[in-house]
């Protein structure tokens, strides 16, 4: 069993719940046990974790506070998370709903999945997968414009509100960014949910970011790490100056489709290879 380790500030910014909630559902329920240290301090522990995403869960679907809590308290403890990861039923299933635009039942489905499994496995397991097909029915035109910005929008939104205070911490700094004229910023999202679980703090600018904003802003934070993305090697051979002008005081990291080994190697920089996750777990 893992020792509790958590102060309500950061078991807050994993579950998406303020800490004035999770003090109530504690006192009100005896939904969470933390431990004490020998000042008083409250400590929370995965299994915390897991009792609050898991009423949350019940919340979702019409429970009232104190039965969700009951029946959140009363589920086995997870003692470690299944080996198998979520079921091809439960992507299969976030695929129905988004694709129906049924945002209550896509959320449902996250609830689900985020009760049982770490953030890293539902990302691996069930997020990317889907973006994956998503983005192949897109080019073969089987996906419609309405379904693959609805997706977009409830999954950018889910993770964003799991990423709240990532940025804070005692960690290393990573500053992440789009390159300029780069939307797509799902990936670098989950890049940084994947590097603060590894106790990174994360100060993220978004799509479509100038490279003498990105300069600017790591100039002030000093980051450990520069991350900039794009889906297209054309986006870094445009932007080749900046980037070598910023790896040129930072590390800098290179993601996405468009990163390849031979530019990163010309300015600098590194290439992070992989899926969001294992590129984050490589550093």
């Amino acid at each position: 069993m893992i020792a509790p380790s958590l102060r309500i500030g950061e078991l807050s910014r994993r579950v998406g719940v303020s800490p004035e909630l999770l003090r109530a559902w504690e006192r009100r329920y005896g939904l969470l046990e933390p431990a004490r240290t020998d000042g008083g301090l409250r400590l929370y522990s995965p299994e915390d974790v897991r009792r609050v995403r898991a009423m949350q869960a019940h919340l979702q679907s019409g429970l009232s506070a104190a039965e969700a809590a009951r029946l959140a308290r009363s589920a086995e403890p997870a003692a470690a998370e299944p080996s198998e990861g979520p079921e091809l039923q439960d992507a299969a299933e976030l695929r129905a709903a988004l694709d129906g635009l049924d945002a209550q039942g896509a959320h449902l489905i996250l609830d689900r999945v985020l009760a049982r499994y770490t953030l890293e496995t539902v990302l691996v397991s069930v997020v990317l997968p889907y973006l994956r097909d998503l983005g192949e029915r897109w080019e073969r035109g089987e996906a419609s414009v309405v379904q693959e910005h609805f997706a977009s929008n409830l999954l950018r939104g889910r993770l964003l509100a799991l990423a709240r205070g990532w940025e804070r911490g005692a960690g290393p700094a990573a500053l992440l960014a789009c390159a300029p004229g780069e939307q797509h910023d799902l990936p670098l999202i989950m890049f940084g949910l994947a590097l603060r679980a590894q106790g990174w703090r994360v100060v993220f600018l978004g799509a479509d970011t100038p490279l003498e904003s990105i300069a600017e802003a790591a100039e002030g934070l000093r980051p450990a790490l520069v991350v900039v993305s794009a889906i297209r090697s054309e986006t870094f051979a445009r932007e080749r100056a900046g980037l070598a002008a910023v790896a040129r005081d930072f590390r800098v990291g290179l993601g996405g489709a468009g990163a390849e080994p031979e530019l990163a190697a010309a300015i600098g920089a590194e290439v992070l290879a992989g899926d969001p996750v294992s590129a984050a777990a490589a550093l």
